[in-house]
């Protein structure tokens, strides 16, 4: 199977994410009933080789919401009213959020009021 390339030496193998297709609410006319188009796309990030640790840490913060307990990353996509155009969603939100796992955060460098605004703030 392919690959989904996130950054620079980042890449998950597809074999490392899961599908199903579930009942979606919302348009859909007689069809909501019947056709299973939301796309329910799981990640086990906790367990991933693909990963490196730094990112793996800050993945698990982002997605504080989305991850389970045993760190599978789950991402529910239903705003489109086909599977492949739902799993296509799916598939951007998950590569969306590793690359903003994948940015290292910036360091701060400590500062101090210049003696002129702390005069002024007196």
């Amino acid at each position: 199977m392919g690959r989904l390339w996130i950054a620079p030496g980042i890449a998950i193998d597809e074999d490392e994410l899961s599908e199903e297709f579930v009942r979606s609410s919302g348009p859909g006319g007689q069809n909501v009933n019947k056709v299973s188009t939301a796309v329910l796309l799981r990640f086990d990030a906790a367990n991933s080789p693909s990963l490196p640790e730094d990112v793996r840490r800050r993945l698990l913060t982002l997605g504080a919401g989305q991850i389970s307990g045993e760190g599978v990353l789950s991402i529910l996509a239903r705003e489109h009213r086909t599977q492949g155009a739902n799993r296509r969603a799916a598939r951007e939100r998950l590569v969306a959020l590793l690359r903003r796992a994948a940015e290292r955060p910036r360091h701060r460098v400590p500062t101090r009021p210049t003696r002129a605004s702390a005069e002024r703030r007196l």
